[in-house]
């Protein structure tokens, strides 16, 4: 029996999420909650999908959000705004940051035991405001909270598939994505990807490729003409990553992927990390996770990079410090 719980499903990332958890067999039973009402609407409509999970929809009235929380094992936020054109993620804090912060409340004094999987953007700062809340309320573990980095690896994914030639193997491709979930932060490691790129590819080929890695979500943007941004991808992420740890819960081992975690949920791991980045300045890394059923087993080594890729480390690290500082700071202000 594992109980799920999107907070925000009745948004553009929420909806096609509860959907694709709707469809996870290992899912019994799948709370939704959003401040409007159609989110009563979505959960009948996925209601009468003929899989095992019972799905219940909630609004803040009448405690919904507590209710909703009640006996979560896993809770995958995806609530607040979309990005827009020319604002980055970093414009997005303003706004989010107070929706994630109450959501965190909520989930310390109800759920502390759950697993609590950040979509929030800016997840760089998103994060660590759920870290300082549930330290302020004593449950905070940092093995069972972690940002979805996901949809970089998917992305990473893709785009090597397409330069390959070949879309068929894109399921198989693998590439770390390690630092952080916005722009310089996010450093994909080429150098280590499960598929070799083509032999004709140039230095130039492969910045060009970092870079789409690293801003694709502006493609969305664009594409979408200011109507939205990356929802669609984002839920497939996502769902996959939540899957992920599921599949750990109960019980399957060697389960690795890229997560944005507290170092402290390894710390012989985040030695040999810190150690590689050359820095002890950082809480939070997106780092190769071993998953286990406590969440967070092991946090693997970056391994050897190339040249190309050590400058992207170095770029990475103080956009990544400043972002995790404004979300600590924004839940540690002193009040007026």
């Amino acid at each position: 029996m594992v109980k799920a719980v999107v907070l925000g499903a009745a948004g553009g990332i929420g909806q096609p999420l509860s959907l694709l958890l709707k469809t996870n067999p290992l899912i019994s039973e799948l709370s939704l909650f959003d401040i409007v009402p159609v989110v009563f609407g979505v959960a009948v409509d996925l209601s009468h999908i003929a899989t095992p999970a019972k799905v219940e929809g909630f609004t803040k009235d009448n405690d919904g959000l507590g209710k909703a929380l009640k006996g979560a094992d896993i809770i995958v936020i995806p609530a607040g705004v979309p990005r827009k054109p020319g604002m980055t993620r970093d414009d997005l804090f303003k706004i989010n940051a107070g929706i994630v912060r109450d959501l965190a409340v909520a989930i310390a004094t109800t759920a502390p035991k759950a697993f609590v999987l950040v979509i929030s953007n800016p997840v760089n700062s998103t994060v660590p405001i759920v870290a300082e809340i549930f330290k302020q309320h004593e449950v905070f573990d940092p093995k069972k909270l972690f940002g979805v980095t996901t949809l970089d690896v998917v992305r990473a994914s893709t785009f090597v598939a397409e330069k390959i030639g070949d879309l068929s193997v894109s399921t198989a491709v693998r590439v770390p994505v390690i630092g952080g979930h916005s722009g310089v932060t996010i450093i994909p490691l080429l150098s280590q990807s499960s598929h070799s790129l083509p032999a004709n590819i140039t230095q130039d080929d492969i910045a060009a490729l970092t870079n789409r890695i690293q801003f694709g979500g502006d493609e969305v943007v664009k594409a979408k003409d200011g109507t939205g941004s990356a929802t669609l991808s984002m839920a497939y992420a996502g769902a996959e990553f939540a899957e992920k740890i599921i599949r750990a819960i109960k019980g399957e081992v060697g389960l690795v992927t890229p997560s944005f975690v507290h170092l402290t949920s390894d710390k012989s791991g985040a030695e040999v990390v810190k150690e590689e980045l050359g820095t002890n300045e950082l809480e939070f890394f997106s780092c190769k996770v071993q998953l286990g059923a406590t969440g967070v087993e092991k946090i693997l080594p970056i391994g050897e990079v190339s040249s190309f890729e050590e400058g992207l480390i170095k770029a990475a690290i103080p956009e990544l410090k400043g972002n995790i500082e404004k979300g600590t700071a924004f839940v540690n202000a002193p009040k007026l």
